[in-house]
């Protein structure tokens, strides 16, 4: 059996914990949920919002919605929470319904004992927009976020009227990664409890070893932003759907990152300059395959640049929704 850990390296520590542990990293994208299985009656963070909850499928859907016009759903990543937009929420209110929800399986949303297939995580998706009565939306999605408005648009194209696309989702999604961290993650095989165990015992020095893998201003990464996503990392049930999300992205690659020359609603694409996830070749090829899609790069900005360069993306995402 290999070792679980390279003692020999004092830097190795951590990062070199078997792979049964490093689908912790999907849970660590600037989170801000706290330890409590209750939902707070706040979204307490540059602002101060209601959280709301609908029931979809039987499963408990918290989300912020605020705001007035043209609806705009903000998706995060698999594995992160509403809080990777909370740099968005005034900027896009001001002429628009902005709606923030966690996913299913995520943040303070409910995590049930799903596959978490793309097709039960659109259709989740759908129920959502039904239960709030928005019949068609904008959806801005980063990393696989951005796979699960491309699931809409290829799936439920009647429902969006147009995409932004944030670092995600390309196909070749093993080839075309360059950070080795998420690699592990999606190949690892270990069982839920396992991997559960190593985020009790390696977890927060690990959550800062992938929040400095994925934001590039590594000033941003404050004590106060660190405990955060610390409390989120640490919310019960987290780990078995992010162990499920990254047994599935074959079928995300399959089903619709490979049809992105199917996509007919307008669409831009947005990329960190300095994302070392997807360099920015993958962004210029997943604008490639979108017909008539534009791409604009966003300096000094990793894998979640609206957390990082928040002005400069809100003007993008503003210009867009106006024009």
């Amino acid at each position: 059996m290999r070792p679980w850990c390279n003692w020999s390296r004092p830097d190795n520590i951590l990062l070199s914990v078997d792979v049964r542990f490093w689908p912790l990293l999907l849970a660590c994208m600037i989170n801000g949920c706290t330890s409590s299985p209750d939902i707070p009656s706040w979204f307490d963070s540059i602002e101060r919002l209601p959280i709301h909850t609908t029931v979809v499928d039987g499963h408990r859907i918290a989300y912020l919605d605020t705001g007035q016009g043209p609806p705009v759903i903000l998706i995060h990543g698999f594995g992160g929470s509403m809080w990777q937009w909370e740099y968005q929420q005034a900027a896009l209110a001001a002429r628009h319904r902005v709606i923030t929800p966690d996913l299913l399986g995520s943040g303070l949303s409910d995590k049930p004992d799903i596959e978490y297939r793309p097709d039960q995580l659109i259709s989740s998706f759908h129920g959502f927009m039904d239960a709030l009565g928005i019949t068609q939306a904008t959806l801005v999605g980063n990393s696989m976020g951005a796979g699960l408005a491309i699931g809409m648009a290829l799936s439920h194209p009647e429902r969006v009227d147009r995409l932004i696309l944030i670092d995600g989702l390309p196909d070749r999604i093993a080839e075309r990664l360059t950070s080795p961290l998420i690699r592990r993650a999606i190949e690892t095989s270990a069982p839920a409890w396992l991997v559960t165990l190593g985020n009790w015992l390696f977890g927060r020095t690990t959550m800062e070893s992938v929040l400095k893998e994925i934001v590039y201003d590594h000033s941003r990464l404050t004590p106060a932003v660190l405990e955060r996503s610390n409390r989120n990392r640490r919310r019960p049930g987290l780990i078995p759907p992010i162990l499920a999300v990254s047994r599935n992205v074959p079928l995300w690659e399959e089903g619709y990152a490979k049809r992105l020359g199917e996509i007919r609603r307008r669409t831009m694409i947005l990329w960190g300059e300095e994302d070392r996830v997807f360099p920015v070749q993958v962004g210029r090829d997943v604008q490639g395959a979108i017909p008539g899609s534009t791409l604009a790069l966003i300096p000094k900005a990793g894998h979640i640049p609206q957390w990082e360069q928040p002005e400069l993306v809100n003007s993008f995402i503003l210009r867009f929704l106006e024009h």
